[in-house]
C-alpha cells in the first residue's frame, strides 16, 4: 500500500486529501490554515527553526513569516 501511495502524483495525493476534507465538512479556509500551519511546522523542523532559512524557502519575507506564526499559534 504505502509503495502504491508514493508512486502516485502529488496532485493525486492531495485530491485524495482534499476528498477527505469535504468529506469531514471542513471549510475552504479551515482547511487551508490547518496546510498553512502543518507546512510552515515541517519547514521548520527542516531548517531547525532558522527563520530566516525558513522564509527563503516559503518565498515570503520574514516578517511575513513570524506574522503567519503568531496567526497560526505555531509553537
Amino acid at each position: 500500500m504505502q509503495k502504491e501511495y508514493e508512486e502516485l502524483t502529488l496532485h493525486k495525493k492531495m485530491e485524495i486529501l482534499i476528498m477527505e476534507l469535504v468529506e469531514k465538512d471542513l471549510t475552504i479556509k479551515d482547511a487551508l490554515r490547518e496546510f498553512e500551519k502543518i507546512y510552515i511546522e515541517i519547514v521548520g523542523k527542516k531548517y531547525k527553526g532558522n527563520k530566516t532559512k525558513m522564509a527563503r524557502a516559503l518565498g515570503v519575507h520574514r516578517n511575513t513569516l513570524h506574522n503567519l506564526i503568531k496567526a497560526l499559534k505555531i509553537k
